[in-house]
């Protein structure tokens, strides 16, 4: 059928009144089942699809959510995507995604295509730098901060990784079998979750007696490149026997210029990664790494978008939780 099925054209097509096929389409109990059943039958026969936007015109609400990540490039951002879409399924909530490449305009394009189709609220990866933006775009969405945070961004619940402790448990165990020249290579300070991780390895450091040495640290807007890139160029310098990493593309591509370049681990450079793909246990006998309860998190933000969007009051808070330092044979 070529015209647009609406609620006026079931009623014509059946010989009711709009307002009856209306109430059978939401289960109104002065509609009797004999003409619910009719009503629904012919509106699936005629493919009828209700309007979001007569929904919400109505107050009763899209179900409709958003989640803003960087890229799908990172393993964490892929699967973190893939179990909180599933979890939407079961919790009747329609994910939309978008894809920011931490630029602050599509970020900005994002959140307003995500206004326009009335979503309720919304999981993002902040942009760094995007504040003033943010705090205009947003409007009258819920705001769940994931990973980052942004102080702009008021009102904002938060779902975080706590892995200062596994980072801090990384270094512990590469003094102790004697490291004292650790490289670290993390993202960009301008990220929370750069400083947060920059300021765990330090501490740990200090903690064990080793200054953090500018030449074995590398930061920089984290990637694949990235990491590979700041791996040569510290086995170029010759001096570091251990390497921690912040960040999952930057894990990937630090563990690459390792591979590529023929370095033994743990002999030639201790390796710690971050992330734990499935390939990091059996890689070299198993890469070390600090791991995150990636699934857990999801399911967790599947529950903080309904409590969302059915909490009329519903207040900000913040949920942290904890990775692990998984040590295997790289380290």
């Amino acid at each position: 059928m070529s015209d647009r099925v609406t609620i006026k054209s079931i009623a014509q097509d059946l010989g009711i009144s709009h307002m009856t096929v209306s109430r059978a389409l939401t289960s109104h109990p002065n509609v009797s089942a004999e003409t619910r059943k009719a009503v629904l039958t012919r509106a699936e026969e005629l493919g009828y699809v209700k309007s979001a936007a007569a929904k919400a015109m109505r107050g009763d609400g899209t179900r409709i959510v958003g989640l803003l990540l960087p890229n799908l490039v990172n393993e964490f951002y892929a699967r973190f995507a893939d179990t909180l879409a599933a979890a939407c399924e079961d919790k009747a909530l329609h994910l939309i995604i978008h894809l920011t490449n931490d630029e602050p305009s599509k970020e900005s394009r994002a959140l307003l295509r995500l206004r326009e189709v009335q979503a309720g609220a919304v999981i993002m990866v902040p942009v760094p730098d995007a504040a003033e933006a943010a705090s205009r775009d947003i409007g009258n969405l819920r705001v769940v901060q994931l990973i980052r945070e942004r102080p702009a961004d008021r009102g904002a619940s938060a779902l975080l990784v706590g892995d200062g402790p596994a980072i801090s448990d990384a270094v512990d165990h590469l003094v102790s079998v004697g490291h004292s020249l650790i490289a670290y290579i993390g993202a960009d300070p301008a990220m929370s979750s750069g400083r947060h991780r920059l300021a765990a390895f330090s501490d740990a450091m200090k903690r064990n007696d080793r200054p953090l040495e500018p030449d074995l640290t590398r930061m920089a807007p984290p990637s694949f490149d990235m990491g590979y890139q700041s791996l040569q160029s510290l086995m170029e310098g010759g001096r570091a026997t251990a390497l921690v990493c912040g960040g999952f593309e930057i894990s990937n591509g630090a563990l690459e210029a390792c591979l590529q370049n023929g370095l033994k681990m743990p002999q030639d450079i201790a390796f710690v990664g971050y992330g734990d793909p499935a390939h990091y246990a059996w890689i070299n006998q198993g890469i070390s790494t600090i791991s995150l309860p990636v699934d857990r998190l999801a399911r967790q933000a599947a529950d903080v978008l309904e409590a969302s969007m059915a909490d009329v009051g519903h207040s900000a808070s913040t949920i942290t939780f904890p990775a692990a330092f998984v040590r295997r044979h790289s380290a």
